[in-house]
């Protein structure tokens, strides 16, 4: 097994990263590229599935080259999840995806949510998961009362992974962790759930293992006849990519959005948690806000400058007790909130303000929305971090990381991952084939620390009450924001 290479491929929110490497780790090749996202109408978030596929046969293409493309072994796929591609029964698309970030279902999802109490959800689901904007059933239902011509002509709701694999390999296949809020735990589709829509339980494709072969690649395409491995979403493969796989490590992935994820077998249902199944003796305690590096995006586009030179920027302007506050809920907020009417709020501004202290504001804002992540899964797996292990192109700025540990009181704990999430799919992919035996060792083998960042003792009390104030701020601003959202206050 010696010297068998491995592809690894994530379909992200801004990007599709590649890496080829081999089975002891060694990166041998890359390939990112970005596409569009539009924003059609206020709360619509799209992007063109095609986009993906261009950019991930564009990525075959560049492996094909590599002078020992004849040693790959496997491909393994991780996607964002939570968006959703109508296909037809040719798995073409019939209209753009309805990404994670997407709220145009809000009307649908309460409508659906009020059906399930919790007491019926942890008995389907095994936790109170919430049937919000951004969970299939709403999306269904949605593209059911305003688009019946493309309802009656859908036969697959996929998500990008699923619907790359359908396209490299003909097979329209999930798997139960991807599938978040559509499964029990015993990894089968929960019917409380599905059986809340006419037609939904015949659009969702067949569950396997994430270690499964979802089928070979299809003649006439590079690498022909290599397996796929049917893999899971990001936040899992993301989690393997930045070395956290064993009981009570935490880790805090910095993209589009900042996910917060706990391992611990211990559980204690919490709202606005995502709680996995077990699986393969790994229960995911699972927090994904909305906005980090968007946020970090928003206000780079704001100020006409690279995203990097805003952490520069607020480098300039050291946080102290009256530095102003940001809410980074610039389309709404998940987890643990999952509060589509809540939007981005300065406050505290003064005319001394200006564009570093308002970068620092933005960095510091995200922080504190992981900090509400953090301490609700530790809440829900019943233990507490000494340590977050970090990842992710957000983890890349010293003085982002350094904002975050401040304000997450733990040391935070680089890893070596460039590209996490795609390491993380070829990891899957080497075990599911057995070119790896076994994921614990593999990750642990594969993945190391690169550097540490520790909290500043002297900071500590003041971003204790900073966050503190930060959540004030959203309670008190949460009217004013949901009626410029158009939503009614709750």
């Amino acid at each position: 097994m010696q010297g068998k290479l491995l592809i690894g491929i994530d379909i992200g929110t801004t990007s599709v990263k590649a890496v080829l490497v081999g089975s002891d780790g060694t990166r041998l090749d890359a390939y990112s590229c970005t596409y569009p996202i539009q924003r059609p109408e206020p709360g619509w978030v799209e992007q063109n599935p095609k986009d993906w596929f261009g950019h991930v046969f564009a990525a075959l293409d560049q492996f094909a080259a590599h002078p020992r493309a004849d040693e790959v072994t496997a491909v393994g796929i991780t996607s964002q999840v939570n968006t959703h591609v109508f296909c037809d029964s040719s798995f073409a698309p019939l209209m753009p995806a309805i990404t994670w970030a997407d709220t145009r279902a809000k009307d649908q999802a309460t409508a659906l949510d009020a059906q399930l109490d919790d007491i019926a959800k942890i008995a389907a689901l095994g936790a109170p998961i919430p049937l919000d904007a951004s969970h299939a059933l709403p999306r269904m239902a949605w593209v059911r009362d305003n688009r019946p011509d493309l309802w009656a002509r859908s036969a697959h709701v996929l998500l990008p992974k699923d619907f790359l694999i359908a396209h490299l390999t003909g097979s329209a296949v999930a798997d139960p962790l991807s599938a978040v809020g559509l499964v029990g735990t015993d990894h089968i589709y929960a019917d409380a759930v599905t059986g809340l829509i006419n037609g939904a339980a015949s659009r969702l494709p067949r569950l396997h293992d994430p270690l499964d072969v979802a089928g070979v690649i299809c003649a006439g395409q590079k690498f022909a006849g290599i397996p796929v491995v049917c893999g899971t979403m990001d936040a899992w493969a993301s989690m393997f990519g930045v070395g956290v796989v064993s009981e009570g490590q935490v880790m805090n992935l910095c993209g589009t959005s900042d996910v917060l994820g706990l391992i611990s077998e211990r559980h204690a249902p919490t709202a606005g948690v995502i709680t996995f199944p077990p699986w393969r003796g790994i229960r995911l305690h699972a927090a994904p806000t909305q906005a980090g590096g968007a946020a970090l995006g928003w206000l780079a586009d704001l100020f006409e400058m690279p995203p990097d030179h805003v952490a520069s920027l607020a480098a300039q302007a050291p946080i102290t007790a009256t530095s102003p506050l940001f809410l980074p809920h610039l389309e709404g907020e998940r987890a643990p909130l999952w509060d589509s009417a809540t939007r981005g709020t300065f406050a505290g501004l003064s005319g001394g303000c200006g564009r570093a202290e308002m970068a620092a504001a933005v960095l510091e804002g995200v922080a504190f929305s992981a900090r509400m992540a953090l301490e609700a899964v530790e809440a829900s797996g019943m233990c507490h971090a000494t340590q977050i292990q970090i990842g992710g192109g957000g983890a890349a700025s010293r003085v982002w990381r350094q904002i975050r540990a401040n304000v997450l009181g733990r040391p935070l704990l680089r890893m070596g991952a460039d590209e996490p999430g795609a390491l993380g799919a070829a990891v899957m992919a080497g075990v599911g084939t057995g070119l790896v035996p076994d994921l614990r060792d593999a990750v642990n083998r594969l993945v190391t620390v690169t550097e540490e960042t520790v909290p500043d003792e002297t900071v500590l009390s003041r971003a204790d009450t900073r966050y503190k104030l930060f959540c004030d701020l959203y309670r008190a601003a949460r009217p004013v924001n949901a009626a410029l959202s158009g939503e009614a206050s709750a």
